[in-house]
Parts: structure tokens; C-alpha cells; sequence
């Protein structure tokens, strides 16, 4: 058994999209022209992104942000990632989806990695965003508190 955790993407045009938002992708293979596994090391945080459609329209509309855990730490089961991982943020429909999505690239605005911001704001977008209420904006003082408490607790 692999240490990695390995999320599976898809492409099918105009049907599904299963991708990575961010996250620090340590091996990738090919499978065939339309799926990939990438796969994460311990620790690390990435955002899985699900879309699906059908004739009618949009029917999936899904983001996770994930941190990927260690063998033997307790995980959450999530589709297309293996062996799981410990959810930070869950949501559904496009709305949420796209308010997720529009405050990644506020945080890549300030120049910081998604992957490297406070865990405990994804679980307040999370949270904010599950009950229709505006999240508070991530700052790059919020982030150098959080680069400082890492220094602190190691």
C-alpha cells in the first residue's frame, strides 16, 4: 500500500469533469486519453473539483478541499480518491462551487499558494458558505499568523 494519496481525474467533453483546483501533485500516471491519477504526499492540501452533465443541463456540481492523510490515520471516503481524505470543505451546487472557486484566486491574488493556507479557513468557508453567509476574505496577515503558528508548534 502506497503512502500517496491518489485522486482519480476524468475528462468526457460536455459530460463530466473530475479535476484538481490545487495542490502539490507529487506523481502522476496516465491511464488512458481521458483518466489520470495523481497522487499527494501525506499532509498535503489540494481541492477536487466534480462536474457532470446530461442532455438537460448541469447535475453534479462539487468541490472538496482535502488534506490527504498518512496509512492508518482515519479518513473520510470521498469518489475517485483513494484511500480517502480528511475533508476541510464540502459543498455542492454551482453556486457554492463557483463562490469556492472565486475565493481560490482571491487567495492566488495575495500570491499564496492554495495549498498552503490555514486549514481551519476552509472549514470556515465551509461552514459560512453552507448556511448562505459571506466568509470572512483570507489575508496575507491571517497567513503570516498561520506560517508563524506552524514555526511555533514544530
Amino acid at each position: 500500500m502506497s503512502d500517496l494519496t491518489e485522486v482519480e481525474v476524468l475528462w468526457l467533453e460536455k459530460r463530466i469533469e473530475n479535476r484538481v483546483r490545487f495542490g502539490r501533485i507529487v506523481k502522476e500516471r496516465k491511464l488512458d486519453r481521458y483518466r489520470r491519477v495523481l497522487s499527494f504526499a501525506p499532509g498535503s492540501i489540494f481541492a477536487f473539483v466534480r462536474w457532470t452533465s446530461n442532455d438537460f443541463g448541469t447535475i453534479i456540481s462539487r468541490i472538496d478541499i482535502l488534506r490527504a492523510v498518512a496509512p492508518g490515520q482515519r479518513c473520510s471516503t470521498v469518489p475517485y480518491v483513494k484511500p480517502g481524505g480528511q475533508i476541510l470543505l464540502r459543498l455542492s451546487g454551482w453556486p457554492k462551487v463557483e463562490r469556492v472557486l472565486q475565493m481560490v484566486d482571491a487567495v492566488e491574488a495575495l500570491s499564496i499558494d492554495p495549498a498552503d493556507v490555514a486549514p481551519d479557513h476552509w472549514h470556515h468557508v465551509h461552514n459560512r458558505l453552507s448556511v448562505n453567509e459571506n466568509p470572512r476574505p483570507y489575508t496575507k496577515a491571517r497567513h503570516q499568523a498561520w506560517l508563524h503558528r506552524q514555526r511555533v508548534m514544530r
